[in-house]
């Protein structure tokens, strides 16, 4: 997670020129697939935008709980949570949306999650973030993160071979909360968990060890202070919604870097029909497609954007190169990790926890139960790794 911005720094001429023509292009590029898919750009770059501002992770976020030091990112986890389930309950409810169908992240709450997301909470702690931290710190100038993404890269595709194995693991049917008892039913129950767990949170040892700075945001100067986790946490829910109505599906991260893995594992001399995932009519065609065709690709390329010229804009772009090599491979263990993790619990904490749980499936709650522990473990892993 990248530090506090200082509101006294100037904002980085060069940076914002470079990050206007990177933007300029993929806008071009992006346009030729469509009025949708340039939407879905400026909608990537939002979210990038927004999570370099308010600095909002979730690797940290975790490590800090865990290690008694605060719980301030984990409420706004919470809120974030809460104001998605509100915002979502009435599109999901409703359908068609201007004329395209939408829907959901839900997927089985089986054994294939609970491995999947427990492997991805060690590799988001070895690594030092998880799929959109990834994205935007490198956007921010964390070259080391360039590492753990090609890493994720190919963990991703790795495991996209194994998915026929995995899949023969038991697990129920999915279970989307608003679709079996309602959706007033459905945010009711949610919200109250909801509150629970931040009400409890607050009163964990070390709960007050992060009491909020006074951090006033005036309009004139938005973009160059940090924001206060709560205002990131609103901004990403309602960022996932507009995701949800213009995709049809809600914000995810992790399968560009699958179809990334595999178009990469094609020009090596990879081929597909060998992997019963590839072959399917939706895999095919997507390998067979531009990545500017792609929903995931072009806004995960967005996101990188988006962090880059937040960053310029608030003075805080640093390239940062030549970590150590306990680093490096701290890096490249924790990518592998989540990118298999990711890819067998249908994504990472945000197309499978943010945007399972905004849609009331229960798998995403089990993903956020069996990342905690693996956490745990990763921290564990990590000080072993740890520079000396």
């Amino acid at each position: 997670m990248p530090s506090a911005v200082s509101t006294r720094l100037a904002p980085q001429p060069r940076a914002l020129a470079a990050a206007g023509a990177f933007a300029l292009a993929l806008g071009a590029v992006a346009s030729a697939q469509g009025p949708r898919m340039l939407a879905l750009l400026a909608i990537g770059i939002a979210l990038g935008a927004t999570l370099y501002l308010s600095a909002f992770g979730f690797a940290s976020a975790y490590r800090r709980l865990l290690e008694g030091r605060g719980v301030r990112a984990v409420q706004a986890q919470l809120l974030m949570l809460a104001a998605a389930t509100v915002l979502f309950a009435p599109v999901l409810a409703q359908g068609p949306w201007f004329g395209r169908e939408v829907a959901g992240a839900v997927a089985p709450a089986g054994l294939q999650v609970a491995a999947g997301a427990f492997l991805f909470g060690i590799g988001m702690q070895l690594a030092g973030g998880c799929g959109s931290g990834a994205l935007y710190t490198a956007g921010g100038g964390q070259m080391r993160m360039a590492v753990a993404l090609t890493a994720f890269v190919a963990g991703s595709f790795w495991a996209s071979l194994h998915i026929g194995a995995w899949s023969t693991l038991p697990a129920p049917e999915p279970i989307a909360l608003g679709e079996r008892l309602g959706w007033p039913a459905a945010v009711a129950i949610q919200l109250g968990v909801l509150a629970a767990l931040y009400a409890l949170l607050g009163k964990l040892p070390g709960a007050g060890a992060d009491a909020p700075p006074d951090r006033s945001i005036g309009p004139q100067r938005i973009w160059r202070l940090p924001w206060a986790p709560a205002a990131g946490a609103l901004v990403l829910a309602a960022l996932n919604l507009l995701t949800l109505v213009v995709a049809g599906h809600p914000w995810s991260i992790t399968w560009a870097f699958a179809l990334w893995g595999a178009k990469a594992a094609r020009a090596f001399g990879w081929e597909p029909e060998a992997g019963g995932f590839w072959s399917a009519d939706f895999q095919s065609n997507a390998l067979q497609s531009s990545v500017f065709a792609d929903v995931t690709s072009v806004m995960d390329f967005g996101l990188v954007l988006g962090a880059f010229a937040a960053a310029g804009s608030a003075g805080g772009f640093r390239p940062r190169f030549g970590p150590s090599p306990r680093a490096i491979l701290a890096a490249a263990l924790g990518g592998l990790a989540m990118g298999y993790g990711a890819r067998i619990a249908y994504g990472c904490n945000i197309g499978a926890f943010f945007s399972g749980v905004a849609s009331t499936s229960l798998h995403g709650w089990l993903w956020i139960a069996a990342a905690l522990p693996g956490c745990w473990a990763g921290l564990r892993v990590h000080r072993f790794l740890a520079p000396r």
